[in-house]
């Protein structure tokens, strides 16, 4: 009976949320296009599936989601797991000994968004304009290999504590010399996979590993060190997409010189 309660909380304030967006839908067509709404009965049944949508999947991140992350993260850095799997002296965790967490945000990184559906729509999309030049599972790979770099790569960070700026700004450095010799047309699209990545598969449960880490390791606080993991999911695949399309371009050239120097001699 709880869930139903709370479900219906969570209508109500949904409601409130995605009211705003429907005045200003219906008042742009009837103030400013002045044109009636077509299938208005449709479009209101469509805003219902809408909020009931929203309010069962803010749910589900509540009451699974979210602490399936956590626990794993609980899990993962108990000390008694990590010294388990060590031979090593058990007096002092150091970074190395948390390889676990590592292979973990990684596998978690890359299935996440394997699975995630903006992703595979833009994936479809991008093939059918690029006339087939752009594979569908070429591009959901480079961009799910940048993502499962970019949360180990971030858990590593919360272990050890280091700064988030040094590789946010070390990052988008990479990202604006790649931007400047990749081919012309994959960088728009590199630039759109850093943000189709944060959807609704990735974003609750890489948040709630990275709070879940940032509670259960030594010294480090869930408000400052916890936050952050979904920018280096943002930022990684940029990289990766214009380094899958550069080393495509690269192997293309080295197909063609073959070939040339085949026909001279």
């Amino acid at each position: 009976m709880s869930y139903f309660v709370q479900l219906l909380e969570i209508c109500l304030s949904t409601v409130k949320d995605v009211i705003p967006i429907a005045l200003i839908i219906f008042g742009f067509q009837i103030f400013v296009i002045r044109r009636p709404i077509a299938n208005l009965k449709r479009v209101l049944i469509g805003f219902g599936y809408v909020v009931l949508g929203l309010a069962l999947f803010l749910l589900g991140l509540e009451k699974a989601l979210f602490p399936i992350g956590r626990l794993m993260a609980e899990q993962l850095t108990n000390p008694e797991f990590i010294r388990a799997w060590n031979d090593g002296p058990t007096d002092t965790l150091r970074w190395q000994d948390y390889y676990w967490v590592y292979i973990f945000a990684f596998a978690i990184g890359a299935s996440t968004t394997i699975a995630e559906p903006s992703l595979i729509a833009v994936a479809i999309k991008a093939n059918e304009v690029s006339g087939g030049s752009i594979g569908v599972w070429g591009l959901r790979i480079a961009v799910a290999l940048g993502v499962a770099v970019g949360i180990a790569l971030g858990t590593w960070r919360i272990v050890t504590g280091y700064p988030i700026h040094l590789f946010i700004i070390t990052g988008y450095i990479l990202v604006v010399l790649q931007t400047i010799k990749a081919p012309k047309m994959i960088v728009p699209l590199a630039y759109d996979s850093g943000g189709v990545t944060t959807s609704t598969v990735t974003v609750p449960l890489v948040a709630a590993l990275g709070l879940g880490l940032a509670e259960t390791v030594p010294g480090r606080s869930a408000l400052i060190d916890g936050f952050g993991l979904i920018a280096f999911a943002s930022l990684f695949p940029m990289i990766t997409v214009m380094g899958y399309a550069q080393l495509s371009e690269w192997l293309d050239k080295r197909s063609k010189s073959r070939q040339r120097l085949t026909v001279q001699s």
